[in-house]
């Protein structure tokens, strides 16, 4: 049991340790003697081992980084240390040396894990092998070239079919227009271009039906395979489920109270999702609750390589996860004395004058300094903004007022409307990429390059709200163009010209490897806090919408 303890050296002084423990939902960051623990544990790593034999660099590699945790103990005997634990497997591995082991039953997980394991890769196997075979390739390229050419057919028959409408159109009032033809004679005229229309659409029948006919040819064939795939498919996620479910019931919860309870039932009526209990806050709780540890404060980080969506920066503190988490630390906790998480918001007001940089009839433009929010935010105890600001500097005006937003911790420049033609020219501007805008950041590292574009889409991590995420397939496309103005030390000064406007667009395009690999100084959720946010929005450009005229509006950012 000493092995897993890391003791203080000096030890804690009594005042260093928490009456209750911190909640480990907490967003403001873990309790301090958490955090001495962890950048304990963080020195070790940067000696370049996680464990004897797993060097740090395993974490900066293709699967990327880890999410740790530390856990604050008190031994019976009063001694306090430290557990560690890392989340779901690292290197390949479930246990190394000098961290906690995983929570579910070793022997009931071997029971099951590896007979299902192999079946789910056979059917796989077999999926892959009948998705990639020559007859379902060939079958799927030769329906495509046939929808395609079929497509050109129509196409082509139908602007036959056009023209010679036309034509008839023209025919027709020319014949009832002539005085040449006899009533007889125009009927007679009138008769034979109906029968031509008719033999328009005989001909798209003729062409519908043959198309009908070659494709009977096709589609059965290669719908017969594709159901075949679709039926494997559906055969692998049911196996897939099932095993889960067997290997959910390795898992046993202990709490504070001295009760267990399934892992299962903790989610129920619904399954757990995958890698639920892996998590690092988990594994230390229930080692130390099965241990006669008393948990004391609990702190994590991620190290290493940010994951493919983006969101997490190394040496970061996060909170725990709300999907994984969020049924299960709860219950464990049941017992404990708990103090109530502490949620970021801004403050209650903000004492700095709102600048006007510019105002007229129509606009105004205001510099907006950091901590102050754009707009209300979901906590009503926070009325301070820009915008209850202008509403209260101009009573009169009408419409929304503000025409675009900047982040709570981002400063500078934003426009405002004063009335709703107004208001709705300046959003056309905007929607159509006609405003110029252009930030400076500091970055938290050394920039690559000079100049260039960062190109890839984003979304909210539905998990983890307001921070966003890189997601190729589901995520909205967001572009920013860039320049280095300076390099100091280990940071980089960088202009940044959006060419869309996604939430938080300029602060993952600065954090994530697609983009300069490196968070803004003082980004509390890309990066590390720092007194502020090193994003300002310095310049603004656009036609105003009254005169016409193009107006430009710089102010300076404050670092």
């Amino acid at each position: 049991m000493e092995t897993w303890i890391t003791p203080f050296e000096p030890p804690p002084a009594p005042g260093d340790v928490p009456e209750a423990f911190p909640s480990p939902f907490d967003e403001l960051g873990p309790h301090a003697l958490a955090r001495r623990a962890a950048e304990m544990m963080q020195a070790e790593l940067r000696r370049g081992f996680v464990a004897p034999g797993v060097p740090t660099s395993t974490l900066d590699g293709p699967e990327g980084g880890k999410m740790f945790g530390v856990l604050v103990v008190q031994a019976p005997d009063g001694r306090i240390g430290f557990l560690r634990a890392f989340s779901s497997m690292l290197a390949g591995q479930w246990e190394l040396e000098g961290f906690v082991p995983p929570l579910f039953h070793r022997e009931a997980r071997a029971r099951v894990e590896p007979a299902g394991e192999a079946v789910v890769k056979q059917l796989f196997a077999r999926a892959e092998e009948l998705r990639t075979s020559p007859e379902l390739v060939s079958l799927r390229s030769a329906h495509e070239a046939q929808e395609a050419r079929h497509a050109e057919e129509r196409a082509a028959l139908r602007a036959r079919h056009e023209e010679r409408r036309k034509r008839r159109h023209a025919r027709r009032a020319e014949i009832m227009a002539s005085d040449a033809l006899s009533e007889a004679g125009k009927r007679e005229a009138l008769h034979a271009l109906d029968q031509e229309s008719r033999g328009d659409k005989a001909e798209l029948r003729r062409l519908e039906a043959t198309q009908e006919e070659e494709q009977r040819a096709l589609v059965p064939k290669r719908a017969r395979l594709e159901r075949r795939l679709r039926a494997l498919e559906r055969l692998r996620r049911i196996v897939c489920r099932a095993l889960m479910k067997r290997i959910h019931d390795a898992y046993v919860v202990p709490n504070a109270r001295g009760e267990r309870r399934p892992l299962r039932a903790l989610f129920a009526p619904g399954e757990p999702p995958s890698g639920a209990a892996d998590c690092a806050a988990p594994k230390l709780l229930a080692h130390a609750l099965t241990h006669g540890l008393r948990p004391l404060a609990l702190a994590e980080f991620w190290w290493g390589a940010p994951p493919s969506a983006g969101g997490r920066a190394a040496g970061a503190f996060y909170g725990a996860c709300r999907d994984k988490c969020g049924p299960l630390l709860p219950f464990m906790l049941e017992g404990l004395r708990i103090s109530s998480p502490r949620i970021f918001s801004p403050p209650a007001a903000v004492a700095k004058d709102l600048a006007i940089v510019f105002e007229d009839a129509w606009i105004v433009v205001v510099d907006k300094p950091h901590g102050l929010l754009s707009v209300p935010g979901k906590d009503v105890s926070v009325t301070d903004s820009v915008l209850a600001r202008l509403r209260a500097r101009y009573p009169h005006a009408t419409g929304p007022l503000l025409v675009h937003r900047l982040d709570l911790d981002t400063s500078g420049l934003l426009v405002a409307a004063l009335d709703l033609r107004t208001h709705a020219a300046l959003q056309r501007q905007f929607v159509h990429r006609e405003v110029q805008k252009r930030y400076v950041a500091w970055i938290a590292g050394h920039v690559r390059g000079e100049q260039g574009t960062i190109d890839f889409p984003m979304r909210v991590d539905l998990e983890d709200r307001p921070r966003q995420i890189h997601d190729p397939v589901h995520g909205k496309p967001a572009i920013t163009r860039w320049q280095v103005l300076e390099r100091k030390g280990e940071r980089t000064r960088v202009a940044f010209f959006p060419l869309t406007g996604r939430t938080h667009q300029l602060r993952v395009h600065a954090a994530h490897p697609l983009g300069l690999g490196a968070p803004i100084v003082g980004d509390r959720l890309y990066g590390h806090p720092d007194d502020r946010l090193m994003l300002h929005a310095e310049s603004l450009s656009f036609q105003h919408p009254e005169t016409g005229q193009p107006v430009s509006f710089e102010r300076p950012a404050p670092f």
